[in-house]
C-alpha cells in the first residue's frame, strides 16, 4: 500500500492558466510591493475540471491562533468534486479547494504554543469553511493539526485527515462501536471505507464490506472477514443483522440498510438517506444519523497513534502535481478510485 503512480495518470491535461511569475525553480516570487505569493489550484466559476487554473495569489498568513503551513501534500476527496462544481457549503468562487493537508510550519500567529517553524504536522482545515489546501502554503488553527507520524511521509499523511477522522467519529464517537460487534461499511475500498475496515478491525469488531469483486482481495487484506459485491449480490439478502452501518453513499442505500441492523443499532450516513429513512429507522428501532465531519486536533492524534503502531495506513493509488490537479479530479470522478488520490506540491 504505498504511494504509487497509475496508469490513469496519463490522462490527457486540461490547459491551465500560467501564473503571472515564478523563479526558476518553480518558486512563487513576489508582487510588484514585495508581497509574498504562491502559487494555488483556483477557479473563478462553478464547473467541471477544467475550471481549475494554476493561479499565483497572495501567500496568507496566520493569524490569532493559526500556523503557516508549507504545503508538502493534500489529499483529494469526493467532496472536492462536489465543491469545485456546485455552491454546497462554500460561497461562490473565486475559491481554492483542499481540506486535507501535510507540511512544515513556517510561521505561528499570536497564542499559538503547539507548534513552532519547522515542526511537520498533519491535520484537516476547518469543514467546510477553512478549505484552502491545494495551494503552495495554507493557514489553518492550531489545533486542527498534529504532529505527523514519523514513520509516513507527507503523501501518506496527506491521505488522511478527513478520510480518517469521518471514519473515526463515525465508527468510534458515534456508534460507540466494540469488540465483537458486527459492522457493515459501503464503499468500503473508497477513502473513508479502506479506513474505516482498519479502524473497525482495531476495535475488534466482525466487518463485511461492499465494494466490486476485483477489490475483494484488497478488502481482505485489510481484515474485512466478507465481502459483498455491490454490483451482483444484494446486501440485504441476508440473515446477518449489524449492529452498526457506515453508509457512504445515502439515498436509497441508507433507508435499505435499516432493514440489516439489529433493533438498536446504528446507522451512521455520511450523505442524506432517501426522505423515508428517519420514518424507518423508527420504525425498526434503530438509530439513523447523518454525520457531518468535524476537524479535531484529539482525534487526529489518535489516528497517528494508531498510524505509529502500524494499525492504520492509508492505501494512496495515484499521486498528482498540483499543476495537474484537475486531471486528479478527472481520475477521482470517475469512482473507480481504490483508497485516496493526493496531490503534491513539494
Amino acid at each position: 500500500m504505498t504511494p504509487t503512480d497509475t496508469p490513469e495518470n496519463n490522462l490527457d491535461s486540461p490547459t491551465f492558466a500560467a501564473p503571472n511569475s515564478a523563479a526558476p525553480d518553480g518558486t512563487p516570487g513576489g508582487t510588484p510591493d514585495g508581497a509574498p505569493v504562491m502559487l494555488a489550484l483556483h477557479q473563478t466559476a462553478l464547473g467541471g475540471p477544467e475550471v481549475l487554473r494554476l493561479t499565483e495569489l497572495p501567500r496568507p498568513a496566520p493569524g490569532p491562533g493559526e500556523i503557516l503551513v508549507a504545503v508538502h501534500a493534500a489529499g483529494l476527496n469526493p467532496t472536492d468534486f462536489k465543491h469545485r462544481a456546485v455552491s454546497i457549503f462554500l460561497p461562490p468562487p473565486p475559491l481554492t479547494l483542499g481540506w486535507d493537508v501535510s507540511g512544515t510550519v513556517v510561521e505561528t500567529g499570536f497564542g499559538v504554543t503547539l507548534f513552532r517553524p519547522g515542526d511537520e504536522v498533519f491535520g484537516m482545515l476547518p469543514y467546510p469553511y477553512g478549505a484552502g489546501s491545494h495551494a503552495e502554503y495554507v493557514t489553518g488553527p492550531a489545533r486542527a493539526f498534529a504532529a505527523k507520524p514519523a514513520g509516513i511521509d507527507h503523501v501518506q499523511a496527506a491521505a488522511l485527515p478527513l478520510a480518517a477522522l469521518t471514519a473515526w467519529q463515525a465508527l468510534v464517537e458515534t456508534a460507540d462501536l466494540r469488540a465483537g460487534q458486527r459492522v457493515l461499511i459501503h464503499a468500503a475500498a473508497g477513502g473513508v471505507g479502506h479506513l474505516a475496515v482498519q479502524l473497525a478491525k482495531e476495535r475488534g469488531a466482525h466487518v463485511t464490506g461492499t465494494a466490486s469483486a476485483p477489490k475483494h482481495d484488497f478488502l481482505r487484506e485489510l481484515g474485512a472477514n466478507v465481502c459483498v459485491d455491490h454490483r451482483s449480490e444484494d446486501f440485504t439478502d441476508t440473515e446477518e443483522r449489524y449492529d452498526v452501518v457506515l453508509d457512504a453513499l445515502g439515498g436509497e442505500t441508507a433507508t435499505r440498510s435499516v432493514g440489516v441492523l439489529r433493533p438498536g443499532g446504528v446507522l451512521v450516513s455520511l450523505l442524506p438517506g432517501a426522505q423515508d429513512t428517519q420514518a424507518a429507522a423508527e420504525k425498526a428501532q434503530v438509530r439513523a444519523v447523518t454525520l457531518l465531519v468535524e476537524h479535531d486536533r484529539s482525534g487526529m492524534r489518535a489516528i497517528a497513534e494508531l498510524v505509529d503502531r502500524g494499525r492504520l495506513r492509508a492505501h494512496v493509488s495515484g499521486t498528482f502535481p498540483l499543476a495537474e490537479g484537475a486531471r486528479a479530479h478527472v481520475q477521482g470522478e470517475t469512482g473507480r478510485t481504490t483508497g485516496k488520490l493526493v496531490i503534491t506540491v513539494r
